[in-house]
């Protein structure tokens, strides 16, 4: 069957809108027809709504809404539901039948359209290939793997992620450094994040207070992380303010495991509603330091400056470790102690910006698929 010479992007949680608005602002500009399709993986104003409209992501053309559907129920109902939310998709890729689908990061519905797209016969192409954590408990992990297992394209954002898929066997000629997708959306909106300085309309400092992000499904769902996480809130709070953007998951693990008392009882704390995509660089920047455990706040920090501590037991991102501002500290009190005292004195590594970190990664991207599939 003839496609149409387009490119269709899936978007499917809040992380996707800063990687594929820069994407689809050059497809627009290389005058490249294309189609937005939201799993809705995440779906809510605060969690999506407001930052695809401060993102200018166009309103998409086709909407599945795959989590959200049966959310209470059987598991036979939920299993009944997922399997129509399949014939769907199924259904409208093969209606817009487009000549290859993006997809972005590694988030587990995007896995499942581009196993769909796969089974269907549509080339995929995957941005932020060849990234590894290695621990295979994350969905995160997975997620990536799979994409990375059935893609024809795909993107890499550092020299390691290369690496990493010549040794699962992916051929070269697949594979394309482009640098980091992450840094358009940054470098796009930075300077007016700068000059916002969104910590004065939480009564902050410039530089001196935390920024605390703590979301990952494997450290919410497990509560000897979630204890240490929130005694090291306390440990961080007797030297600095800090404040925590929360996120609906992590308020929900924290009432359900009994520990969101604890968390209110924090001093120097402020705990706040997820915020907006410049609101959060702005924080950043004016920031004494990040702790984290999210991928993509890493990749902000390191560009930005900022030292980023990651609450994680590794990291699918280690260019920001090796040459720039980010330490993966676990679950381990003295490395948080030991960093922490760094920073606070003015003696934490200072790190560089790796290479192709300049903002024209979806300028390189959409020149490979318009080439590939004569767009």
């Amino acid at each position: 069957m003839k496609r149409n010479p387009k490119i269709m992007f899936i978007v499917a949680s809040r992380p996707n809108f800063m990687k594929i608005a820069p994407l689809v602002k050059e497809a627009q500009k290389q005058k490249v027809e294309m189609s937005i399709f939201y799993t809705e993986q995440h779906k809510s104003k605060t969690m999506t709504g407001d930052v695809a409209k401060e993102l200018e992501v166009p309103e998409p053309d086709y909407s599945l809404g795959l989590k959200n559907k049966a959310k209470n129920g059987s598991k036979i109902i939920k299993g009944l539901a997922f399997i129509r939310s399949v014939m769907e998709a199924r259904r409208i890729i093969k209606r817009d039948n487009p000549s290859v689908i993006v997809v972005v990061g590694d988030v587990v519905s995007s896995a499942y359209i581009a196993l769909i797209a796969r089974n269907t016969g549509f080339p995929v192409a995957h941005v932020e290939a060849g990234l590894r954590s290695f621990n295979m408990k994350m969905p995160e992990e997975r997620a990536r793997k799979i994409i990375d297992r059935i893609s024809d394209l795909l993107f890499i954002p550092e020299e390691i992620a290369r690496i990493n898929l010549l040794k699962e066997g992916k051929e070269k000629e697949r594979i394309h450094f482009v640098g980091n997708i992450m840094i358009d959306s940054l470098k796009k909106h930075i300077a007016k994040s700068k000059r916002d300085h969104c910590h004065k309309k939480f009564g902050l400092k410039k530089n001196e207070y935390g920024v605390i992000t703590f979301h990952r499904h494997e450290n919410i769902t497990n509560k000897f992380r979630l204890k240490f996480f929130i005694k090291s809130l306390k440990l961080m709070s007797k030297e600095i303010k800090l404040i925590f953007p929360l996120h609906p998951s992590t308020k929900k693990q924290l009432i359900k495991s009994g520990l969101i008392g604890k968390l209110l009882e924090v001093n120097n704390l402020k705990i706040v509603e997820p915020v907006g995509y410049g609101e959060m660089l702005s924080l950043i920047f004016d920031s004494k330091f990040v702790v984290t455990d999210s991928g993509g706040i890493q990749e902000e920090a390191t560009y930005l400056g900022v030292p980023c501590l990651t609450m994680r037991t590794e990291t699918e991102r280690p260019i920001t470790v090796e040459i720039g501002t980010n330490t993966v500290i676990g679950f381990n009190e003295e490395k948080l102690q030991d960093n922490l005292s760094q920073i606070i004195n003015k003696q934490y590594k200072k790190g560089k910006i790796p290479p192709l970190w300049d903002g024209k990664t979806a300028e390189r991207i959409i020149k490979v698929i318009k080439n590939g599939y004569n767009l």
